[in-house]
């Protein structure tokens, strides 16, 4: 648990929305935030920051020197989303190797799921992933070799960044119901070994149980036994390609929220979704998953109590048929914009 450095029970908060309907969801989520830290008798001070494009246009860097001292200040870091630069740069400066995905059905919601209801019943599957090593920050370039040109990128691992990930899932995993799945392609690359050290640091976890499977089995098993899987680890590019398959899983990747840590425990808090340009300034985003994050941020904070009282908040306004468009409203069920979602929340909590 991380332990802020400001006064008790006061708290700093980075705001770094973005682009796209980052800037409609993250100034969404910290409103309700405000809210329930005034209930609950703690302290949050918002700054809000620049990154990505409107940080290059108006400081010359998707990521400035003064975004990085704003948040070098904070007790959290509440992420919206980016189309290009920036949060690559975050990740690496604070180590943030620790990505949590959280994806837990809500029972309201069983219907919005792709798959059929009886497969999705009680699901509670915790990604855990890599964040700030693997092909995403391996040597990469564009050359020409004979008039014929080409690009790379590079998958590098070093075996003390996987082991230090497998401790975290493996902690996570003897909390929860103690199996842990590691994604690998090891047929396909050998040198990265990721079952093997895993297994080494299950030493220390004898009550959980390791399963090696081939990262392309595991995105098929997704769909069809999901209820299989506890917790699965995984290296950056995986991680994140079978993270976002939890959207499909839950009905939409806007109810997803994650949390992304240092080894002492600081941490950025970001939904899974992306700019989402579509839709962005429309007032239609949903902030589920960026709220989702706030409580993951609650949650680290050892404010449990407000977490609750969100999570109990969110799921009385699910279950009287509230719903974003991209939930697909239909028969009874009741269409809200991001302003209306906000004031329901506001309601519940008062």
């Amino acid at each position: 648990m991380y332990s802020p450095s400001s006064i008790p029970n006061a708290y700093k908060v980075a705001a770094l929305p973005g682009e796209g309907i980052g800037t409609e969801v993250v100034p969404a989520s910290l409103t309700i935030l405000q809210k329930i830290a005034e209930i609950k008798s703690f302290a949050v001070k918002i700054n809000y920051g620049l990154i990505g494009q409107p940080a290059l246009e108006e400081l010359g860097d998707y990521f400035p020197e003064v975004t990085a001292q704003l948040c070098q200040g904070a007790d959290g870091i509440v992420f919206g989303a980016v189309t290009k630069g920036g949060l690559l740069e975050l990740r690496k400066r604070f180590d943030f190797f620790a990505n949590l995905r959280p994806v837990k059905v809500f029972p309201s919601l069983i219907d919005k799921s792709s798959l059929k209801p009886e497969k999705i019943a009680g699901i509670d599957i915790l990604f855990v992933r890599e964040l700030v090593s693997g092909i995403y920050f391996g040597a990469s370039g564009r050359d020409e070799n004979d008039r014929n040109p080409y690009g790379y990128h590079t998958m590098l691992y070093r075996d003390r960044e996987i082991k230090r990930i497998a401790r975290i899932a493996l902690q996570k995993a003897q909390q929860r119901r103690g199996l842990l799945t590691v994604a690998h392609k090891e047929n396909a690359l050998p040198c990265l070994p990721w079952t093997r050290l895993v297994e080494e640091e299950a030493q220390d976890f004898p009550d959980v149980v390791v399963e090696g499977m081939l990262v392309d089995n595991l995105a098929m098993q997704l769909v069809i036994n999901p209820q299989h899987f506890d917790v699965i680890v995984a290296g950056n590019l995986f991680g994140d390609i079978l993270s976002d398959l939890g959207g499909a899983l839950v009905g939409s990747i806007g109810l997803l929220g994650s949390a992304s840590l240092n080894s002492v425990g600081f941490g950025i808090y970001e939904a899974i979704h992306g700019t989402a340009p579509a839709i962005a300034g429309k007032g239609i985003a949903n902030p589920l998953g960026t709220i989702a994050s706030v409580i993951m941020m609650l949650e680290q904070w050892g404010e449990l109590d407000a977490a609750e009282s969100l999570q109990q908040a969110e799921a009385r306004i699910l279950e009287r048929g509230y719903r974003t468009a991209d939930l697909h409203p239909q028969g009874q069920e009741i269409l809200v914009n991001t302003e209306q979602l906000v004031d329901l929340f506001l309601q519940e909590l008062s």
